[in-house]
């Protein structure tokens, strides 16, 4: 049902919005402005131009009279706005969104302009509740400067207070080692010590993570953490600087390139945080550490595997082919790194993961070598250092490869010690730059090579005998988990369709390997298996290709399997089950306490394992888009927001609704109580 637009203040659940006029008339052809003001409820807030780790940003539609025009919302900068782990970015309290509105010159004395807003916003506390209004209002025309409306001056005046003043600063911005920096030049540069940055574009930073800001003579410069959920990168990126000391703020539209470096130290400008020296200890305690993150040990437990087996040789061939594959490995990906930043490319440490095709391949690639630890085939034993022929040459090549393979998969990764020190490569010449990359491989392989030169700690070894066989299978599971979270990257890159492609490619490719594994019987046999070999692989590439070149949908879907969309039929079914109870989370990824429950409690294995254990069907209902459904669902129990947690009983009795905070303990705790 269509609700006609309304003058004057409107009131929605939880805020009251109105539609209001700088001026009280309007002069043909010259622009004035408007503006929504907001009044949320106490500890409610609505939401920034880039809402943050969660939340909407709010929507204008206007309806003018033929000519006129209307500038995009001129955002006042944020508030930080935290929950749990998380930070959004909006405004509390009252507030005002103004737009500029330009009539056109013939307009007549006498008449009446009229403005209509189509206005969409979310507010939230503990939850969130969109919401929607249809506002107007009619200004007569006149001829003559408009005088200010005196009963919304100091909205106004707030606004600009806290408009980012927009200046065309030289400013530039890269990626490296996991890190937004950004970099602007002017000798306008107010002289305080004391920012806030606000990034105007969705998942490019880790918002939780405050910027660091360094400030030199002529330059700024913010560093703050990427975001996990990080995609394409934009062509140009919005930037606001809040200069705190002075309550004043300005806009840049950073282009993506390399940081000023020698020229900008040339001008006592741009000097790296640390020296070359100190880097250069700071990445080599970072590498070290690297070999405690979790997408390095799957690769550790292969080298782990050729200690083992080789116990009692001599070791430190393996030790240096190992640490020669890593160093060469990370000079290798950072001279590439260099050199397309040189180009003007906005590329960071870990760039191959950003390819489908490298994360496709190193898919597979694990996935064999798992398969291969498993016993499903025999191969590899060489390539990875392990077997009885470690001391051969072929050993010491497997040695070398899996030090190539360490690199790859470590490189995404971000230990303590490592951002300063990369840094500080980013504002160094190359030959430094690249010096200290290598300390950050050395680093990382030098566990393995002291323990290769180390004959008493090789001594402490256990000897090689029939449980080897049972080790060298445990030691595929981190394979396999390694594998699970390429797939999750891969499927955020190229979408479900993709990742079922990629999937099905697995399945050929453990055929192949299982077939190759066989022993001919035969001829006949053995070239119906060779024939069989060759259109497997060339399927299982084919299914790799197709998977890769997908896009990922805006849409997707669930990111675990282990729950059930919510349906009215489905619970109806459920609870006629005297067996089964049900657990619903209507929820939306547009509310951040729905993403801190999830996170904090509902997707933690205590919890996975008390609904598996007492019979309860975990069902999400997703209200990120309006659903009817939900909406409904919602209503049932007097409320208009998410989340809502119900926990339904076994034997069909009424429904428990739990708190919107939840933690471990109490779910747990509601779950046993069943």
């Amino acid at each position: 049902m269509a609700v006609a637009a309304q003058p004057g203040p409107v009131q929605r659940p939880h805020i009251e919005v109105e539609l209001v006029s700088e001026v009280d008339h309007v002069e043909p052809g010259q622009p004035f402005r408007v503006g929504l003001r907001m009044l949320p409820d106490a500890h409610w807030h609505t939401y920034w131009k880039n809402p943050g780790d969660s939340g909407l940003t709010t929507e204008f539609e206007w309806t003018l009279p033929d000519g006129a025009s209307a500038s995009p919302i001129e955002w006042p900068w944020p508030e930080r706005v935290p929950m749990g782990h998380l930070v959004n970015y909006g405004y509390g309290g009252e507030h005002l969104l103004p737009v500029t509105i330009t009539p056109p010159a013939d307009l007549r004395a006498g008449g009446s302009f009229p403005i209509d807003l189509a206005a969409d916003w979310l507010v939230c506390e503990e939850i969130c509740i969109p919401g929607d209004a249809e506002l107007s209002m009619t200004l007569p025309v006149r001829a003559g400067p408009a005088p200010k409306n005196g009963q919304v001056a100091g909205l106004f005046d707030w606004a600009d207070d806290r408009r980012p003043q927009k200046v065309d600063w030289p400013a530039r911005f890269d990626t490296t080692g996991g890190q937004l920096a950004v970099q602007i030049e002017s000798v306008d540069l107010p002289a305080g010590d004391d920012w806030t940055v606000f990034v105007g574009a969705e998942n490019i930073v880790d918002h939780a993570q405050p910027a660091e800001t360094a400030r030199f003579e002529g330059v700024l410069q913010a560093g703050q953490p990427l975001s996990p959920y990080l995609g394409e990168l934009p062509e140009s990126l919005p930037v606001v600087f809040v200069d705190e000391t002075n309550d004043r703020a300005f806009e840049v539209l950073a282009e993506p390139g390399s940081l000023q470096s020698t020229g900008a130290a040339a001008q006592g400008a741009g000097e790296p945080p640390v020296g070359w020296g100190a880097a250069l200890l700071l990445a080599l305690a970072g590498g070290v550490l690297l070999n405690l993150m979790p997408c390095v040990f799957p690769v550790l437990s292969i080298k782990a595997m050729s200690f083992v087996a080789g116990a009692g040789h001599d070791q430190r061939a393996h030790g240096l082919a190992y640490t020669a594959g890593v160093v060469l490995s990370f000079a290798a990906l950072a001279g590439v790194l260099l050199g397309l930043r040189a180009t003007g490319e906005a590329v960071g440490w870990g760039f191959q993961l950003q390819s489908p095709w490298v994360v496709g391949i190193l898919v597979y690639v694990l996935f064999a070598l798992a398969l291969s630890l498993s016993g499903l085939f025999t191969f590899g034993g060489r390539l990875m250092g392990a077997g009885q022929q470690l001391t051969e040459r072929e050993g010491v090549s497997g040695s070398f490869f899996t030090g190539v393979l360490a690199c790859v998969v470590a490189s995404p990764c971000t230990a303590p010690f490592m951002g300063v020190a990369l840094g500080a490569a980013v504002l160094m010449p190359w030959p430094l730059a690249m010096s200290i990359f290598i300390a950050l491989g050395f680093g990382l392989a030098l566990p393995m090579l002291v323990l290769s030169f180390s004959p008493a700690l090789a001594r402490r070894l256990p000897k090689p005998g029939p449980w080897m066989t049972r080790f060298k299978q445990l030691m595929a599971f981190p394979l396999y988990l390694a594998v699970v979270w390429l797939l999750w990257v891969l499927a955020r890159q190229v979408g479900a369709d993709g990742l079922a492609a990629v999937l099905t490619g697995l399945v050929v490719l453990a055929f192949v390997l299982w077939l190759g594994g066989l022993r001919d019987r035969g001829s006949t046999t053995a070239s119906v298996r060779h024939v069989a070999l060759v259109l497997g692989t060339v399927a299982a590439i084919a299914a790799l290709g197709a998977g890769v070149r997908m896009q990922a949908s805006s849409a997707g879907g669930p990111e675990d399997a282990w729950w059930e969309d919510y349906s009215a039929e489905r619970l109806s079914a459920l609870r006629a089950d005297p067996e089964r109870a049900v657990l619903v989370n209507m929820t939306a990824d547009w509310c951040v306490t729905c993403l801190v429950n999830e996170r904090v409690a509902l997707g933690t294995d205590r919890v996975r394992a008390a609904l598996t254990d007492n019979d309860v069907v975990y069902m999400k209902g997703d209200w990120t888009r309006r659903d009817e459904a939900i909406t409904e669902y919602l209503s049932e129990f007097d409320r208009n927001g998410v989340p809502l947690y119900v926990l339904y009983p076994h034997d069909g009795g009424d429904p428990k609704v739990l708190p919107q905070v939840l933690s471990p303990g109490l779910l747990v705790n509601a779950i046993e109580s069943l």
